[in-house]
């Protein structure tokens, strides 16, 4: 054996180790913090560990390396890797281009088993072959051949002869939720990823595209709170504050349109001091009930169950259930109000709990309302719904809610 042949198989070897090592560490982190911790590696050892990861996650960590560095780091990669690496950039992050890998296995119609098995020997070594996908002169995609097939197959016989033509398979542009509704009935384990005139361009993973689906969605619960998609539980506290603290200035800031509808009527509840009792009982159900709105909004809108056109029914439908849900909560909180007012021994009780349940009715009923239609119109005016629906919808609750509660205790009391 070549002594330089084996050094290199050692070397190669004690990289893959560190690999390893290194790889639980990394996908743990948000893509920026996973750039900064392969910053001091060698490029083809960053190239390497990058062709390791998920497509879609190791597409996002190279981009957030500067220009330059980022270069050499696709110069050190194969190939391959460094032509899928080229051809993601070009896509949006939540589109299927963004995540493709290379389509290795790909043959000619007139490849026979036999030559075809001989080729498929080196591509094993380096990727895990599911099928082989034949194409034409001009790498249209024809059909593909299954590993089941290939091994009962005559070794004279030719691919085109033995392949599923005209595969089903998903365009480069099509984002996330919507080729996760195109394969939700079919379970292959890969998809090939054909362009507008069905040349082969990648594949993408059934597993792979699964995870980036179920990493979305667990991102949008921290979005609607402020917490930014690149935060995790590894990121330093310097960076957690930085990405959290303007949210919380500006929830404050609109918080205190909320206090200043509190000054307005001020004198009402200087007069009915049980009304202050009850201010956070209304608020808390009327957020409570936009807030559920919003949820079933946006995760309809992630997976792709809000049709065009089907706008309006949502509303209308939300708006019922809150004028629904806050009557019948109303009913309950108006007895707790005539109970407490009574001992009160007010002598407006009644009014009081007339107050309460009206109050109720209408702020849930807004809530309903405000809950489905904001991630509605943040997605019209071109902005990711998930990211400043809940700030507004708090604001526009607390707002609406002290107004209608104390606007009707100054009317009615």
């Amino acid at each position: 054996m070549n002594p330089s042949g084996q050094n290199e198989e050692i070397m190669d070897d004690a990289t893959r180790g560190e690999i390893n090592a290194l790889l639980p560490a990394l996908v743990a982190r948000a893509p920026g913090e996973a750039a900064s911790m392969l910053d001091p590696y060698p490029d083809d050892f960053v190239a390497q560990m990058l062709a390791s990861l998920n497509p879609a996650l190791a597409q996002s960590v190279l981009e957030r390396f500067p220009s330059a560095r980022r270069q050499k780091i696709m110069a050190a990669a194969s190939p391959p890797i460094r032509q899928q690496w080229i051809r993601n950039e070009a896509y949006p992050e939540n589109s299927i281009g963004h995540m493709m890998e290379p389509a290795l296995a790909v043959f000619g119609p007139a490849t026979t088993v036999a030559e075809a098995t001989r080729e498929l020997r080196h591509f094993v070594t380096r990727a895990f072959i599911t099928y082989v996908f034949v194409v034409d002169d001009e790498e249209r995609l024809l059909g593909v051949v299954a590993m089941r097939e290939m091994l009962l197959a005559r070794p004279e016989q030719r691919l085109d002869e033995i392949m599923i033509p005209e595969p089903f398979h998903l365009t480069p542009t099509m984002p996330l939720v919507e080729a996760m509704k195109a394969t939700m009935v079919r379970h292959y384990p890969v998809y090939p990823v054909c362009n507008a005139g069905g040349k082969l361009i990648g594949l993408i993973r059934g597993q792979m595209l699964f995870e980036a689906e179920t990493v979305e969605l667990s991102l949008q619960a921290g979005t609607m709170v402020g917490v930014e998609r690149e935060e995790r539980l590894t990121t330093p506290w310097p960076k957690s504050f930085r990405f959290r603290h303007l949210w919380l200035q500006s929830n404050l800031i609109l918080g205190f349109l909320a206090a200043a509808v509190v000054v307005y009527f001020q004198g009402t509840i200087d007069r009915l001091l049980a009304l202050a009792v009850f201010v956070p009982v209304v608020m808390g159900q009327s957020s409570n009930t936009g807030v559920q709105t919003l949820a079933v909004a946006l995760r309809g809108m992630t997976l792709g169950e809000l049709k065009a056109g089907g706008e309006l029914g949502l509303i209308l439908k939300e708006t019922f259930l809150g004028f629904l849900n806050g009557a019948l909560t109303g009913v309950s909180a108006a007895a707790g109000m005539y109970i407490f007012a009574t001992f009160q021994r007010s002598p407006v009780a009644w009014k009081l709990s007339m107050v309460v349940f009206f109050a109720m009715t209408l702020s849930c009923l807004i809530g309903g309302v405000f809950g489905a239609s904001i991630p509605l119109i943040l997605r019209k005016l071109g902005t990711d719904p998930a990211n400043a629906s809940s700030i507004v919808l708090t604001t526009i609750t607390d707002v609406t809610t002290l107004a209608v509660f104390l606007g009707l205790a100054t009317w009615l009391v």
